[in-house]
């Protein structure tokens, strides 16, 4: 039986883990190795200080109703993105709210966890934690990883011929880039378009002499402002569109989507993007095209070589460079593990459903939120942590090796298919995959049911965003506050909005009425057929968001 847990990191994962474990009556303990929660949201002002953060800047690629957690909506008034040091606040309030701190330990770094003598029955863990008075030895009943895959930086030099050897200039990963500072006058190379890529591209362009950005396969760029004024999340991430998505041809949702692309700027007019392309990624940020227009930015193609002062791109032109910013993602690594248990995954595909190691004799480690999706990746590690619990604490169980080991085939299969088994820009459909652990967890609200019951709540839970509080409509956990979050979630969207009211007499309840009755009948049909055939894990090529 499973009672005392060893949570590693307070990030957002570590946070909810915690709660969750709470939840299930279980006994948590997180080590955290710095002074704060949050994670890499927590601000560094230095590069220096031994922990990975984003930069000055950044803001959020979600919004706060589709990121927050699935029981704790974000303030009314806080802005639908949310600068890094909003995001710290709220998980400060989710914090206090859920006395989740007195269950964190700080300035606490795990250095081993290893498998105890017995674990084949007892499924126990050897946890060593150092601090700043020496090491400390712990046993626990189960582990759960919330480290994150934004540790340690990958930097592909050899790619790039005569950047150590010739190239006289200063190069650094994203990971240490904080803000502007000492970038003034220079002619900066960022190489790598995805969402990082795109904003330091646009930071740097205000002060620095020239910004070329180079881009390997075709991206598409798409703003946080969608119909109406709405967060593009809350109107593309509904159950009517993946349910589309699963019902038509995929050659014609990707030109689908490739026209709703388009029809904001022609990406090939920008040298961005093609309809033709096979792999491609999107990334959101509503400033870039600006700076491709006004030439503050110089999109090229992928480096062929370095030489003392410039770079040297594959269609034969030269830039003079001083500085190069890699923007070239993470590589995971768990170096605390130890070699037996991390050698049972070479990468996050090899987890049954992103979280368990199938080989394992007890399923008492639990990876949580290394997994990448087409929208907020905080939704699915909650979703995650509320599944591993209940395993943990009884009410859920794991099939037995030989289907976990085939449904990891399965899916392994449709990444080879895709060629896109080692990249690191592969994320899954965010609405498929919250889904099937939510079907595990048996926390996923039937369609059907809530049409017959509250066609109201069903109409909105279908058609409007695939917000977390569908998630605690039914089974364990349930709030009764869920329904109610749902259905004021486009007046919360709308509140921080209001500062200055203008007088609009445009009565649109009653359209509003006639479409609600138009759409009843699609919801029914698309209850009965989901019942019948849940849609597949599908993987669509596409960034992952925070």
């Amino acid at each position: 039986m499973v009672r005392r847990v060893a949570v590693i990191g307070a990030g957002a994962s570590g946070l909810a883990s915690i709660k969750c474990c709470l939840d299930e009556g279980l006994e948590p303990t997180c080590f955290e190795r710095h002074d704060d929660i949050g994670g890499l949201w927590c601000f560094a002002d230095t590069a220096d200080c031994g922990r990975t953060s984003v930069y000055r800047s950044v803001i959020t690629n979600t919004s706060k109703e589709m990121s927050c957690f699935s029981d704790f909506p974000c303030p009314e008034d806080f802005p639908n993105f949310l600068p890094h040091h909003r995001l710290l606040e709220y998980f400060r309030m989710y914090a206090r709210h859920f006395n989740l701190r007195q269950h964190i330990r700080f300035k606490t770094t795990v250095r081993s966890v290893r498998k105890r003598p017995d674990f084949s029955t007892s499924g126990q863990w050897d946890v060593v934690t150092e601090t700043e008075a020496g090491q400390e030895s712990h046993i626990f009943d189960a582990v759960m990883v919330c480290t994150g895959h934004y540790q340690d930086p990958f930097l592909p030099l050899a790619s790039f011929p005569g950047i150590e050897t010739c190239f006289k200039g200063q190069y650094l990963h994203s990971r240490e880039y904080r803000d502007a500072e000492g970038f003034q006058g220079k002619r900066v190379l960022v190489v790598g378009v995805g969402s990082s890529g795109g904003d330091i591209s646009v930071e740097l362009s205000r002060v620095a002499a020239k910004v070329f950005l180079s881009a390997r396969s075709s991206t598409w760029v798409v703003s946080r402002i969608s119909d109406h004024g709405f967060p593009f999340d809350m109107i593309a991430t509904t159950r009517f569109t993946h349910f589309l998505d699963w019902l038509l041809p995929s050659a014609i949702m990707k030109r689908i989507r490739f026209w709703k692309f388009n029809s904001w700027f022609n990406h090939t007019n920008y040298g961005l993007a093609s309809v033709k392309s096979s792999n491609f990624n999107v990334i959101i940020n509503e400033e870039l095209p600006s700076c491709i227009l006004s030439g503050t930015v110089v999109l090229k193609p992928n480096v062929k070589e370095f030489t003392e002062s410039s770079a040297v791109f594959e269609d034969g032109t030269t830039e003079n460079i001083d500085v190069v910013v890699f923007t070239t993602g993470y590589v995971f690594s768990f170096p605390f593990l130890e070699d037996s248990v991390r050698s049972l995954f070479k990468h996050i595909w090899s987890l049954y459903k992103c979280i368990f190691p199938p080989q394992l004799e007890k399923p008492t480690l639990a990876i949580i939120g290394f997994v990448q999706l087409t929208g907020s990746v905080m939704v699915g590690a909650e979703m995650q942590a509320r599944w591993v619990t209940g395993i943990f604490a009884g009410s859920n169980k794991l099939p037995p090796v030989s289907r976990m080991m085939a449904d990891i085939s399965k899916k392994e299969k449709q990444l080879v298919e895709r060629n896109s088994l080692e990249k690191a820009n592969m994320s899954m459909s965010f609405i498929s995959y919250t889904d099937e652990i939510a079907s595990c967890a048996g926390i996923k609200p039937s369609m059907l049911r809530l049409l017959l019951t509250d066609p109201r709540l069903a109409l909105e839970v279908f058609f409007g965003p695939c917000s977390p509080y569908q998630y605690r409509l039914v089974g364990r956990g349930r709030w009764s506050g869920a329904r109610s979050a749902i259905l004021t979630q486009w007046q919360r969207a709308l509140k921080p909005l209001q500062t200055r009211l203008l007088d609009d007499s445009a009565d649109s309840s009653s359209s509003s009425r006639w479409l609600c009755l138009l759409a009843l009948p699609a919801l029914l049909v698309a209850g009965f057929l989901l019942s019948k055939h849940p849609p597949p894990w599908r993987i669509p090529r596409a960034g992952s968001h925070l």
